[in-house]
């Protein structure tokens, strides 16, 4: 199991930034598997979508197209870490952010049945 938990959401104005990041702990590595972590969002009254994922051993990185050349995501493996950078940020960007991870020989889908870990969430908000 691995347990994650979120923090640095807020309120910003469009055009502004923050950064999200997701602490874990617990069991982080499983023998012959690849730990993935992963930022999705849920507005209300929409399905949870994907963001942004990491493998964690490798490096690789994917993006949702929506956020491609905006956002950042990231890993610090001293302190099993990892961020989001969310830069000019828009109204639609508005949502509850999830991290999530999973354990996976090959690369999940930004899709929320590819991902088992989940954290509580924390609240973006953007105004115009």
């Amino acid at each position: 199991e691995v347990r994650l938990v979120e923090s640095g959401g807020g309120s910003v104005q469009a055009g502004g930034s923050l950064r999200l990041s997701c602490a874990t702990s617990g069991d982080t590595a499983r023998h012959g598997y690849n730990l993935y972590m992963g930022w999705f969002r849920q507005a209300p009254g929409k399905e949870r979508e994907g963001v942004a994922g990491i493998n964690t051993d490798s490096d690789s990185i994917d993006y949702a197209d929506s956020v491609k050349g905006r956002f950042t995501i990231s890993q610090d493996t001293a302190n099993k870490m990892v961020h989001l950078q969310m830069n000019s940020l828009k109204p639609e960007d508005t949502a509850m952010y999830y991290c999530a991870a999973t354990f996976r020989r090959w690369w999940p889908r930004l899709q929320r049945e590819d991902w088992d870990q989940w954290g509580q969430g924390t609240q973006v908000t953007v105004s115009t």
